[in-house]
């Protein structure tokens, strides 16, 4: 693998919340440890959500990658659809607010929730 799977979360043109699969090129590094170019962060923030959490729609104040650490979470389209994530499983949250418009809970954004019976431990790494 020359790459590492990024799932992207995005407002689209039409300014619904939307996934989308990527792919970060794994260019540094040794043949028996391949390593993407230094990504630039500013800070983390780790989050434990309890059994039964769940949010109403929101979108990404700003861009970053969030990894599960524990439980499952799953996040939730205007469309309806829900995709899933798991302990190991990661995606990059970019569904920010669309320049100059004001938030509307029935078009833009996207909500999450825990599911199952352990608590959800996320880690937030902003972009």
């Amino acid at each position: 693998m020359n790459t590492f799977p990024q799932v992207v979360l995005y407002t689209d043109a039409d300014g619904r919340a939307k996934f989308r699969d990527a792919a970060v090129p794994l260019t540094e590094g040794t043949p028996a440890a391949r390593l993407s170019p230094l990504l630039p962060s500013g800070g983390y923030q780790l989050r434990e959500s309890p059994v039964g959490f769940r949010s109403e729609f929101h979108c990404t104040g700003a861009p970053q990658w969030l990894f599960v650490l524990q439980g499952c979470m799953e996040i939730g389209l205007q469309d309806g659809s829900w995709r899933a994530f798991h302990p190991g499983q990661h995606f990059y949250s970019a569904d920010t607010l669309p320049e100059g418009a004001t938030f509307n809970p029935t078009l833009h954004g996207h909500r999450s929730r825990q599911v199952g019976d352990e608590p959800l431990v996320t880690l937030f790494v902003r972009g």
